[in-house]
């Protein structure tokens, strides 16, 4: 399991995701541009010392995340609120790449169109989202249990 952030746009938000990657043991690439300059400096504050031990992939584009993907044959699984599917129906596997989009404006069709799967977590109508941090803590949790991942190893 892995994960990947559509040009991000909030270093908080990007710098938790990196701590829920070093404590899961769960690599984050990371696919620019971000809103901010990706640097140890932009994640300290809210990834803590936990950045060290995460293991970060950086991509220049989107398409170079998907020669990427596609060179080493995994499936890409988009988180969005536009989704039919929710989290909670599907089967997870070993390798999957779970994908959060951009806080403003989450992703483009392109990237709606290259997803493997789309999925969402059920809401209270009316609501527009979580937080991608809260959000993708939730299905990786779902995804690392279905995969037998979530354990004292």
């Amino acid at each position: 399991m892995e994960i990947a952030l559509y040009e991000p746009d909030i270093p908080q938000n990007t710098g938790t995701i990196m701590r829920l990657g070093a404590c899961l043991g769960v690599p984050v690439h990371i696919i620019e541009p971000a809103g901010f300059p990706v640097s140890d400096r932009a994640f300290r504050r809210a990834g803590l010392d936990y950045l060290d031990t995460v293991k970060i992939e950086r991509h220049v584009s989107f398409a170079a995340f998907e020669t990427w993907r596609k060179a080493n044959g995994r499936r890409l699984v988009l988180l969005t609120t536009k989704a039919k599917q929710l989290y909670s129906s599907f089967a997870f596997r070993d390798g999957d790449l779970l994908m959060v989009g951009r806080e403003s404006s989450g992703v483009p069709d392109n990237v709606h169109a290259s997803a493997d799967a789309s999925l969402r977590i059920p809401m209270r109508e009316g609501l527009r989202s979580l937080n991608i941090a809260v959000a993708l803590s939730m299905v990786l949790g779902e995804a690392l249990r279905q995969t037998g991942r979530l354990n004292d190893d």
